[in-house]
């Protein structure tokens, strides 16, 4: 990892911890702040551990392009959670045949950037 990538990383991963600091749920209730907090925390030691060993230049980026978007779409919906993906046109085929083969490959190709490593932690 270049330096530039790792004072870059570091930087994220304090901001991630400051914003889980002053985090206030949208709900205003103190139990769901502290929940909301604790799993600011938990995800963000996760996928940083996750990812401790990369060495390829594209993957750290995508996971630095990952992560700034989790952080900005949070901020700016005030939720700390991934939020969902919309299914793509005939989302639920039955669990078997091509249609449903063809449909996994529609959910793997339209999967946002902010939740690709989601899916690999929970």
């Amino acid at each position: 990892m270049t330096s530039v990538a790792r004072q870059e990383v570091l930087g994220l991963y304090r901001r991630i911890f400051r914003i889980a600091k002053k985090w206030q749920s949208a709900s205003g209730q103190m139990e769901d702040t502290i929940k909301e907090k604790q799993y600011i925390i938990n995800e963000a030691k996760t996928l940083f551990q996750k990812n401790k060993d990369l060495t390829d230049p594209e993957l750290i980026k995508q996971c630095i392009e990952e992560c700034k978007a989790r952080v900005e779409i949070g901020l700016h919906y005030h939720i700390p959670y991934p939020r969902p993906i919309h299914l793509p046109p005939l989302g639920l085929a039955p669990q078997r045949g091509r249609t449903f083969r063809n449909q996994e490959k529609l959910r793997k190709l339209s999967k946002p950037a902010y939740l690709r490593s989601y899916d690999e932690v929970s």
